[in-house]
């Protein structure tokens, strides 16, 4: 039907699993298979949540542009839209809250909308038919363990959807119903009864690296604290749907602390690939939950690269380390909010001036600034090439493979800190000396100081305009907000965000006009938008 094109997906495609290469998520390619006569053996279950695991890779990793992390990065007050100076300005829409500086651009998100959506329908099909499966009577722990991964990845894939759009219909199950948005509260039940299922069922087992990416006891906990922190906050609330406390919160991270094997690595800056010889490796200690990608995306289906990062790359330019990519830009403020003593300032931007960088693409650049991030930005190696070729990849837009991490150590402890903990000044600290080092002085934790902290320690994350939106819409608006001058093509112009438009979106993101269309009306657009 033509009103559900989005939703329900043909089976065949839901299990061809073009996947990964790497550890857990290696699978055959699945042809010829059936709702009848797939869901029957253990094999079939695991291929099945391979799916899931894939669906999320998809969604999470596949959509170049605007995916899920870019809009995060740029709807934060950490970037500016930036890319090329003669491109369109979807980026400056999203930055701007502004559809009338793009006003051709009226499906803003709609891969990613489609991504989500084909990703959850693979985990409700591994969900609904659990049943049919024969599980093995030696391992009656294994079915817990599967479901419960496949509601870790529903609930995370919801919970990015309803932060971005607010009201979304709730598919649990495949519907060939046009179905109407749920109202939030709905969609925040679910996924606290996934997460709840996940912290409850799956294996107490600690950290180790031999199948990091997939989900853990410790992840779903991490997550549920942090869905509180978010719903109770954008939503002024206090508790989450009735369904999680603010002591359950607590408890789930301090459970993560005392129990998960997790860890900080010594030095923040080997948590990022631009260390080069330092790097920690994306299966450390301090990572709680990644998505993971590889080398190995072509232009024939598979898509297990990053195909976000390349956005975030210096401008048309490349300098050992730094490759190039398409250029958003990082807005100068977070640079300067550092402290010269912290450690994070240089692990976490690319100062061009201050590194020496001789960039001379600034007339291809619009919205420069002179910074660039330095967390998720593309590599080379010294002869100048990317990474991505030397690794065997087909194409450096498509190729890079530096996993997304979705929740550190460091938030886990920053958290608790939040939520109240008796070790609430220790585990500030530990955080705080972490980027410190010999200049580190302890200061009394308080709500404002743990903002901040929030704010330095995962700037250009993902994760900061999330963190001011359960703030409340005002107070976010008014942080984001500025009128500053910048170079387009190496011309001054001045730059407006504008607080009104953040509060007349309330935050929320544009609804791809295109699924409304295909709703004959029943989906509502978003207001400001």
């Amino acid at each position: 039907m033509k009103k559900l094109t989005l939703y329900c997906l043909g089976l065949l495609a839901v299990f061809n699993l073009q996947s990964c290469t790497q550890d857990f998520l290696e699978v055959e390619l699945l042809t010829e298979l059936n709702n009848e006569n797939f869901y029957t053996t253990t094999d079939d279950a695991y291929a099945a949540l391979v799916g899931c695991y894939d669906g999320l890779q998809r969604a999470s990793g596949g959509v170049a542009g605007l995916s899920y992390p870019i809009a995060s990065m740029v709807l934060s007050d950490n970037f500016f839209g930036g890319a090329g100076n003669a491109d369109g300005y979807e980026f400056q829409a999203v930055d701007e809250f502004d559809i009338s500086r793009s006003p051709v651009d009226q499906n803003l998100f709609e891969p990613l909308w489609e991504a989500y959506y084909r990703a959850i329908y693979r985990c409700n099909m591994l969900i609904n038919n659990m049943d049919q499966i024969e599980w093995e009577e030696e391992d009656p722990e294994l079915r817990m363990q599967y479901e419960s991964e496949a509601r870790f990845i529903r609930a995370y894939l919801y919970f990015q959807m309803v932060k971005m759009w607010g009201n979304i219909p709730l598919l649990t199950e495949p519907s060939t119903e046009n179905l109407p948005q749920a109202e939030p509260d709905e969609v925040y039940s679910l996924i606290a009864e996934d997460l709840s299922f996940g912290a409850g069922n799956l294996p107490a087992e600690t950290y180790n690296s031999i199948e990091a990416g997939r989900v853990t006891k410790w992840a779903a906990k991490a997550m549920l604290a942090r869905v509180y922190l978010y719903y109770t906050g954008y939503y002024n609330q206090s508790d989450l749907v009735g369904m999680v406390s603010r002591e359950e919160a607590l408890q789930h991270v301090e459970d993560v602390i005392q129990s998960s094997g997790h860890d900080l690595v010594p030095e923040f800056a080997n948590l990022w690939p631009a260390s080069l010889e330092n790097f920690a490796g994306e299966d450390n200690e301090e990572i709680v939950f990644s998505v993971k990608h590889t080398y190995t995306s072509d232009y024939n289906g598979n898509t297990d690269g990053n195909h976000w990062m390349i956005m975030l790359g210096m401008r048309e330019f490349t300098h050992y380390p730094y490759a190039n990519g398409w250029g958003i830009t990082v807005n100068p403020k977070i640079y300067k909010a550092y402290n010269s003593a912290d450690s994070r300032q240089k692990a976490s931007i690319i100062a061009v001036e201050e590194e020496e960088i001789p960039f001379d693409k600034i007339d291809s650049q619009r919205e420069y600034t002179g910074y660039y991030t330095k967390k998720y930005t593309p590599l080379s190696d010294e002869d100048g090439q990317s990474v991505v070729i030397g690794a065997g990849g087909e194409d450096f837009q498509i190729g890079q493979f530096q996993d997304f991490y979705v929740i550190r150590y460091s938030d886990v402890l920053l958290m608790a800190a939040e939520l109240g903990s008796a070790n609430a000044q220790d585990y500030f600290d530990q955080v705080k000396e972490r980027a410190y080092g010999d200049d580190f002085s302890s200061v009394s934790v308080t709500q404002a100081r743990i903002e901040e902290e929030r704010r330095l320690e995962f700037a250009l994350e993902g994760i900061r305009y999330w963190d001011l939106l359960r703030r409340g819409v005002d107070e976010a608006a008014q942080v984001i907000a500025e009128e500053t001058i910048l170079l387009n093509g190496g011309n001054e112009v001045t730059k407006t965000i504008s607080a009104s438009n953040i509060q007349s979106t309330e935050g929320l993101q544009q609804i791809p006009n295109n699924q409304i269309t295909l709703s004959d009306g029943v989906l509502i657009q978003n207001p400001g938008w």
